[in-house]
């Protein structure tokens, strides 16, 4: 008896009337992210919930098309193939920011920054620079360690304190300035007190002369940050208690946009 061509596709739709087997590859390759980039099947399996046989054939495909590799060990690493669309990515969601950026200059006055956790790295992937003739720069595409900014301290405020460890002892915590925090104590402290506050301060830290307030955007795909930063003599604590409420409500509504299936509404 022939087969059903309908009930082969219905098969394969899942429940939110997309494709099962899209959906399972790319909650693999999220998987495989949240694990550090490389995992055996059996880890897959016990974390997806997924048959072994089922996550195979998902890998093969995977591997075939450049974007899972087969290591040595056996083991599956993310591909390089992924680079190309996270870079692209990385640069539409600069694009997607950039309207809520112009809004927190137009409302604070100062330099408005938006920056991923990449790796180990903070890299700034958009700005809108402040209209006074004495301002911050940072270039897009610029990459620090956390420890020494305000958007590395509103990110690393959402990981636990084992992860923050491990990061700082892999980058180490070299001094930008005299007041770059440089134990990991310091640091661990520094962040419940943006856990306490809901925003981060970066107070001559990176650069001598310079403060930067941020909090993170909240749900995010990836972990992101915005920022505003300029001359401390500017940003001063009492600047603070009326830039930090605008930073929240564009960082609330910049992260709707960005879990918007649909698009930018801005």
């Amino acid at each position: 008896m022939p087969t059903s061509s309908a009930s082969t596709t219905d098969s394969a739709k899942s429940s939110s009337g997309g494709v099962q087997s899209l959906e399972r590859a790319f909650d693999l390759l999220e998987r495989m992210a949240d694990a550090g980039g490389e995992v055996g099947l059996s880890e897959l399996s016990a974390s997806s919930g997924l048959p072994l046989p089922t996550i195979h054939r998902l890998m093969r495909t995977l591997v075939a098309c450049g974007y899972v590799r087969q290591q040595s060990n056996r083991r599956y690493a993310l591909g390089p193939r992924l680079i190309r669309l996270g870079e692209s990515s990385a640069r539409l969601l600069g694009t997607w920011a950039r309207p809520y950026l112009a809004r927190l200059v137009e409302e604070t006055g100062e330099t408005a920054n938006m920056a991923l956790l990449d790796g180990d790295e903070i890299v700034y992937v958009a700005q809108v620079p402040s209209k006074h003739s004495m301002r911050m720069f940072t270039e897009v595409g610029r990459r620090v360690l956390p420890h020494s900014t305000g958007v590395g301290k509103a990110l690393l405020a959402g990981f636990p304190d084992a992860e923050v460890r491990a990061l700082l002892a892999r980058t180490g915590m070299p001094a930008a300035t005299d007041r770059t925090i440089t134990t990991p104590e310091g640091f661990l402290a520094a962040l419940d007190e943006v856990r306490d506050a809901g925003y981060a301060v970066d107070d001559s830290e990176q650069e001598i002369g310079v403060r930067c307030l941020a909090v993170s955007v909240p749900d995010s795909p990836t972990a992101a940050a915005i920022s505003i930063s300029g001359p401390a003599g500017r940003v001063t604590e009492s600047a603070t208690g009326k830039i930090v409420p605008v930073l929240q409500q564009v960082a609330v509504e910049l992260s709707e946009v960005l879990a918007n299936p649909g698009g930018t509404t801005a």
